[in-house]
């Protein structure tokens, strides 16, 4: 029950800070963005990290490392699918790709839910997609004429892999190590972030208080995600951890619709309902 308790809290806080970076990836640079997001979360989990301590060996400084790359992939290309007005294309892929890889790797790492778990997991990722499916009638994404995918295809397969890249490294980072190696992951991101930017010739240097403000919020609520999903990991199955942390899109729906008062269709509306029976299967499991 632990490892669901923290997951849930970690879907939660991940998808209030993509709602909080939905909305302000329109009015600035999502790379500025994205680099001010995992310069705040590094603030935050390098000060946890020396107040909690921690005996990281050497390989939990590179798996840390190697969830970083991920993270500021699939950070920087979900910011850049939200902000183009695609998140009914990028939202869905970017959680199912942030769901199924760890499943994988668990799987290949030894790792063998029980039943009812497995059937939570298969409830859950066609949950996944059903709730941040967008459901407006006047919206055509995805494919562009002449049948190729859009941008909006890439930027959710990118930012997927990229999700899936940072739980499964995570996973393999033990309770021993404290939060060093999940310093790492956000010093890592920093440097992907900006790398990317430059191969892609765009800004990101924070200039503006969008940027910044928007940033330090969307980082905050990053970092204690981040936090929750190293906790639910260490203390679980990472499929099972993963899974559950991967139903974020449904509270970033559930904001999109009190906040600014976006209608839910009947589509995501079944997808809520699936992703509640996934998470009552997962725990009873």
């Amino acid at each position: 029950m632990g490892t669901v308790l923290l997951a849930l809290g970690s879907a939660a806080l991940f998808g209030i800070s993509d709602f909080v970076g939905g909305v302000v990836s329109r009015r600035t640079s999502v790379w500025a963005l994205a680099v001010v997001t995992q310069a705040t979360a590094l603030v935050i989990v390098g000060i946890a990290a020396v107040l909690l301590g921690g005996s990281p060996r050497g390989q939990d400084w590179w798996w840390g490392a190697a969830a970083g790359l991920g993270t500021g992939t699939g950070s920087a290309f979900l910011y850049r699918g939200l902000a183009s007005g695609r998140m009914g294309v990028v939202a869905p892929i970017s959680a199912v790709g942030a769901a199924v890889l760890p499943v994988v790797v668990g799987l290949v790492t030894g790792e063998r839910p029980p039943l009812l778990a497995w059937i939570g997991i298969a409830c859950a990722i066609p949950a996944i997609w059903l709730v941040s499916t967008d459901t407006d009638p006047n919206r055509v994404d995805g494919v562009v004429p002449g049948g190729r995918f859009d941008r909006g295809v890439v930027d959710g397969i990118l930012a997927g892999l990229g999700f899936g890249v940072m739980f499964s490294a995570l996973g393999q980072v033990p309770d021993a190590a404290g939060l060093g190696p999940l310093a790492a992951t956000e010093a890592s991101a920093i440097l992907t972030i900006v790398a990317l930017a430059l191969v892609m010739r765009e800004r990101w240097v924070p200039r503006d208080r969008a940027a910044i403000g928007g940033g330090a919020v969307a980082g905050g609520l990053a970092a204690g995600a981040t936090v929750l999903f190293l906790f639910a990991s260490q203390s679980g199955l990472l499929a099972v951890a993963s899974v559950l942390s991967s139903l974020y899109p449904a509270v970033t729906v559930l904001l999109a619709a009190t906040v600014l008062r976006e209608r839910i269709g009947g589509i995501q509306a079944l997808g809520l309902g699936l992703a509640l029976a996934a998470v009552g299967l997962v725990a009873a499991g």
